[in-house]
């Protein structure tokens, strides 16, 4: 029989807590980007392209881990990314992790000073992201061909790829369909394929979850990596592998709990 504290609800203080920790999260991660987003468009005319996307890339990395730090220190996140770092003075690889929450690709920068996002094209006009993302020369998404010709000469100069082969965050179990552009990329390039499995008990930051939306905290969210694929030579069926090694490396992860259920039940369960 559950307690009649427990049945009341949240206690207050804790409620209070965890709607303060995560609005000033929020505005503390606007604070870090506008501050480089400034400092990018004022270096971006005037750094050769060499060391300018140099600069935006070790940038990038250390305002996030700036605010990957104080995430842990305020005890909104319980974070284990240190899988990440075994890529670090390696071969030419792109990174294909799955995407249940908006920070996935913040947190993984933290954790290596040459990594090439690929993103969406809207993206690199926000005024929080765009500035920062034009000089560490972030490759677009929105056109196919020349996404694929520019993450082929990234990776020929060596470095990590980031890309999500969802396209999108996660709204079903285990991944949603999968791009190609993974596959051809990875075949052109004649790189691996490293699978990175994130995994996280809320789903803050989800899609259909606002950023201000308040979650119980603390989060636990871990990255951990799965199964490298050599360059493939028939991109169909290294993608049907792909989808497979989602599978059997997502079951029963964190996520199984809440992901693919509609938001107004995640909201009766996560934000109380």
């Amino acid at each position: 029989m559950s307690s009649p504290e427990a049945s009341a609800g949240p206690r207050p203080l804790k409620t209070f807590h965890d709607y303060l920790v995560t609005y000033a999260m929020v505005i503390v991660l606007g604070l870090i980007c506008l501050a480089f987003s400034v400092w990018a468009l004022l270096v971006y005319p005037l750094l050769p392209r060499r060391w300018g996307t140099a600069a935006g890339r070790c940038g990038i990395m250390a305002g996030f881990r700036l605010y990957s730090w104080l995430l842990t220190l305020s005890g909104a996140y319980r974070l284990d990314l240190r899988a990440i770092d075994s890529l670090r003075e390696g071969p030419p690889v792109i990174l294909a992790p799955n995407h249940p929450s908006l920070i996935d690709a913040l947190l993984i920068l933290t954790r290596h000073p040459n990594v090439t996002c690929v993103m969406k094209a809207e993206l690199l006009g926000n005024i929080f992201l765009g500035a920062g993302s034009r000089l560490a020369r972030y490759i677009p998404s929105d056109q196919p061909r020349q996404m694929i010709k520019e993450a082929v000469a990234d990776l020929r100069r060596g470095g990590i790829l980031l890309l999500f082969p969802e396209g999108t965050r996660t709204t079903r179990e285990p991944v949603n369909p999968l791009k190609a552009s993974v596959g051809v990329i990875a075949k052109h390039a004649q790189v691996p394929v490293q699978v990175a499995i994130i995994e996280t008990d809320s789903p803050y930051a989800g899609k259909g979850w606002g950023v201000f939306r308040r979650p119980v905290l603390p989060i636990t969210y871990r990255i951990r990596l799965g199964r490298r694929f050599d360059p493939p030579q028939d991109v169909n069926s290294f993608m049907a592998a792909l989808e497979r090694e989602y599978g059997q490396q997502l079951s029963g992860s964190l996520q199984s709990d809440w992901l693919g259920h509609e938001v107004g039940s995640q909201a009766d369960s996560y934000s109380r």
